[in-house]
């Protein structure tokens, strides 16, 4: 007896669904630029927390250096995002152009191109020569085949604005939160100790999150992302607390 799940996807793959599905417009996932920004707002803010408690600073110069960094860098962060985003854009249009010139000038070198790359996935024949013919047919079916094919280029989902956006956003919102146990009224060493607890909160529900969305372990992920996080923390303050001792000494 099928399954719910069974039945959808017969539904979700019959010839009416299937031409819907693909007329849409492709979308680029946001979830990987707000696990990036993400995990480094909280890599960030907590790797400045453990800096200044190995440095033996006061919980207030701890809170300032964390909502300094946190926003410098995660606008650095979401400009750097924007910039590799119009960096890709850049290279599809570059590619695209060449392939227009190319088309133009050699016809007939580009349909061989085309042949060759189609002969790889295992046409022969006539079939091989009728999907060449239908595919130069039309000049931007042509340059679409080859810039995925050829160049494995494509523009669809990129949007720089947008992904800077996300980065930011997730780096200010997931970076703000082990700073939060710097303004509760007591000792600093407990200060640091909740915040190292936020901080590990953070890690592992990241971990995890990301690894239900793309049906992957959950726990191994979370974990790995936590101590890919307590790492960066340790480097920090045995950083901090080094710096202090030889200036200090």
């Amino acid at each position: 007896m099928p399954t719910p799940e069974h039945e959808q996807l017969i539904h979700d793959h019959h010839p009416a669904a299937i031409r819907a599905r693909l007329a849409k417009p492709a979308k680029a996932s946001t979830l990987p630029d707000a696990v990036l920004g993400g995990i480094d707002g909280c890599v960030t803010t907590f790797a400045v927390v453990s800096g200044a408690f190995g440095a033996g600073f006061s919980p207030q110069v701890a809170l300032v250096l964390g909502f300094a960094n946190l926003l410098a860098d995660g606008f650095s962060m979401a400009v750097s995002n924007y910039e590799a985003g119009c960096a890709q854009l850049a290279q599809v249009a570059s590619a695209e152009r060449t392939e227009r010139q190319h088309i133009a000038l050699i016809p007939e070198g580009e349909r061989e191109e085309v042949r060759q790359l189609f002969r790889a996935k295992g046409f022969e024949g006539q079939l091989l020569e009728d999907a060449v013919d239908v595919i130069c047919r039309d000049p931007e079916v042509w340059i679409t085949t080859m810039l995925r094919e050829e160049h494995r280029l494509t523009v669809e989902g990129i949007s720089p604005l947008r992904s800077a956006l996300v980065t930011f956003i997730a780096f200010l919102v997931v970076g703000v939160i082990p700073l939060l146990a710097y303004t509760l009224p007591v000792p600093n060493n407990i200060q640091f100790f909740i915040s190292l607890g936020l901080a590990s909160g953070v890690f592992l529900a990241i971990g995890m999150v990301k690894s239900a969305f793309y049906q992957q372990p959950i726990w191994r992920s979370g974990i790995r992302t936590l101590l890919m996080g307590t790492v960066a923390a340790g480097l920090a303050y045995g950083a901090g607390y080094i710096a202090q001792g030889a200036i200090g000494g």
